[in-house]
């Protein structure tokens, strides 16, 4: 079973910056993708931001320029990078990874931007 844990969310004002850090029971070298999806209160989770096995990266249009996403195969973790938050950017961030064709989630991270 795989199992991912997220840190690093919290409260910040906007034009702030905070990083996201999600750990992985399993070496991440082997993964089919991993990334960071959101969901804010009454909207549908959407893709931040996915790094793949054969090294390509993602970002959704709303966080091009914003924000990184980064890994470290030696840790097993992907960070989130997140610069000049808005407060539109509130939202619960959960981590996400596929291997071997099976999704996991991770409980997510709090999120929220003041404005």
């Amino acid at each position: 079973q795989v199992q991912l844990v997220e840190s690093g969310g919290g409260l910040v004002q906007a034009g702030g910056s905070l990083r996201l850090s999600c750990a992985a029971s399993v070496r991440i070298f082997s993964i089919n993708a991993m990334g960071w999806y959101r969901q804010a209160p009454g909207k549908q989770r959407e893709l931040v931001a996915v790094i793949r096995d054969y090294g390509s990266i993602n970002y959704a249009e709303f966080v091009k320029g914003r924000f990184t996403i980064s890994r470290d195969n030696a840790k097993n973790t992907v960070y989130l990078q997140m610069n000049s938050l808005k407060p539109e950017d509130t939202a619960i961030y959960y981590c996400h990874l596929a291997r071997y064709n099976i999704e996991y989630w991770g409980e997510g991270t709090l999120v929220t931007v003041s404005s």
